[in-house]
């Protein structure tokens, strides 16, 4: 029976995919008939799958059957919905609308994914640069409290300096009077 699977490709960690159809039988990396296209699941969304279209439609007409992940593949670029219009033999023109309509929805969840990623994006970007703000916010005022502190500091010293220096010249002339004060003061007889 022909199968259409993945065959990995690609280095380590870095995977990229073959779409084939093969016998059922043969290795995951082995023989197949025909190589039907790509998947590159580490690419952006819309970029991610590259398909022969008319070959594959070509093989599941001839009764290939799709692993579940190329059914998956198969089914978001379209292709199932094509091959199911077809062979329920729907006329072309109403085919051709209905295809038309199910990839202008398929575009706008795409666009619509895209966006709320974008947006996801831009919001922690937005945050990383709020806190890089703050940051250099409290670097600054951590340094305008030190130059504060260390202003306060120096006020403080050049006041207790001037008031020792005042002290020492005011107990010199309070000396002096003292004595004037005493000598004048009457004796008292007794």
């Amino acid at each position: 029976m022909v199968k259409l699977r993945l065959a990995r490709q690609g280095r380590k960690k870095v995977p990229i995919y073959k779409i084939v159809a093969t016998d059922s039988r043969s290795r995951r990396d082995g023989r197949y008939l025909e190589s039907l296209g790509q998947y590159r699941p580490s690419n952006e969304p819309g970029q991610k799958v590259q398909i022969k279209e008319d070959r594959a439609l070509y093989w599941l007409g001839v009764g290939a059957q799709p692993s579940d992940t190329v059914r998956s593949l198969l089914s978001g670029e379209g292709i199932l919905l094509k091959w199911h219009l077809e062979k329920k033999k729907i006329e072309p023109a109403r085919a051709s609308e209905i295809f038309i309509t199910w990839k202008a929805k398929r575009d706008e969840k795409l666009a619509a994914h895209i966006d709320a990623k974008q947006a996801a994006i831009n919001a922690r970007e937005e945050a990383k640069r709020k806190a890089a703000q703050k940051k250099i916010a409290d670097a600054i005022a951590a340094e305008a409290a030190q130059a504060e502190a260390s202003a306060a500091a120096e006020v403080a010293a050049s006041a207790e300096a001037a008031a020792s220096a005042e002290v020492a010249p005011s107990e010199a002339p309070q000396t002096v009077e003292e004595p004037a004060a005493v000598a004048e003061a009457p004796a008292v007889e007794g």
